[in-house]
């Protein structure tokens, strides 16, 4: 099964004060499943995993009803105040949703780059780690030190690097991100997103971009990377077919079944979760 892990839907009118703002044309819309479903079969790709974008439960909420009446969606990771004092029940009642699959602090956007050091966290570590939810890690490269620690002192949590960490690609520096991005392969519960780079590219397009993806498969190797499109902020620099191809030519064809299904299956829980489906219905 094919697997893009990383995707978006997103209602203009849920988003007053949020990310995108009107001058980004590409994205400034409503996007449904009926807006991805073409590309995907384009693609062939097969199912997806549906990301918040918002730091509300009402986000997490829609995502994971659209998951519930649209097949292809295979897996949601959603948001909940991690440091709430009731974060570790507020985690086992989204856990109870069998398409929620992980949850994701929107750190690049919070002021402390150390926020995740924070021990007020530990209790919806725990608790993600007993419902077997994964960690996306929304970050910039001045987060992967304190992800680093993170990862380290929480062994049992399954984390992602999302857009490979968002790389300093337009500004081509590639070797103090290479090294902490390094530290993060070393770890066995660090996994990393193909994803997102070439939005990072600024316009310099995809000979940009391989240097930073053939490192990625190089450090964490075709086991541990995991392709997404990132779609549809894809937009803001080019197109889900463009995406998928250049991928596909950057990972030997030996390795595309893992980067492009297995992994993601195997991370996010995926392998059943269509089995007890309901079937699939168009509407939004």
């Amino acid at each position: 099964m094919r697997i893009d892990a990383h995707q978006h839907f997103w209602r203009i009118a849920d988003r007053a004060g949020q990310w995108p703002p009107p001058d980004l044309a590409a994205i400034y819309r409503d996007f449904a499943p009926a807006d991805l479903q073409p590309l995907l079969a384009a693609a062939g790709i097969d199912g997806t995993v549906l990301v918040q974008t918002m730091e509300r439960e009402a986000d997490t909420a829609f995502m994971l009803d659209l998951a519930a009446r649209h097949d292809f969606i295979k897996g949601v990771v959603g948001w909940t105040d991690l440091k709430a004092p009731d974060a570790a029940d507020a985690i086992a009642l989204l856990a109870a949703a069998p398409r929620l699959k992980g949850l994701r602090p929107m750190l690049q956007d919070i002021a402390a780059d150390d926020w995740i050091a924070d021990p007020a966290l530990h209790p919806a570590v725990a608790a993600m780690v007993a419902h077997d939810l994964a960690f996306d890690a929304l970050v910039l490269p001045r987060h992967l030190g304190p992800l680093l620690d993170f990862a380290t002192r929480h062994p049992a949590l399954r984390i992602v690097i999302d857009h490979g960490a968002k790389p300093p690609i337009t500004e081509g520096r590639i070797t103090a991100w290479r090294r902490s991005m390094a530290a993060l392969a070393a770890l066995p519960n660090v996994r990393c997103k193909l994803s997102g780079l070439l939005t990072e590219a600024g316009g310099r397009g995809s000979a940009a971009v391989r240097p930073y993806a053939e490192t990625l498969l190089e450090l964490f190797g075709p086991q541990r990377l995991i392709f997404g499109s990132d779609w549809p902020v894809l937009r803001l620099a080019g197109e889900y077919a463009e995406w998928v191809a250049l991928c596909r030519d950057i990972v030997p064809g030996e390795h595309h079944d893992a980067v492009f299904g297995a992994n993601a299956m195997s991370f996010y829980r995926l392998d059943d979760a269509s089995s007890a489906a309901p079937p699939e219905r168009r509407s939004c």
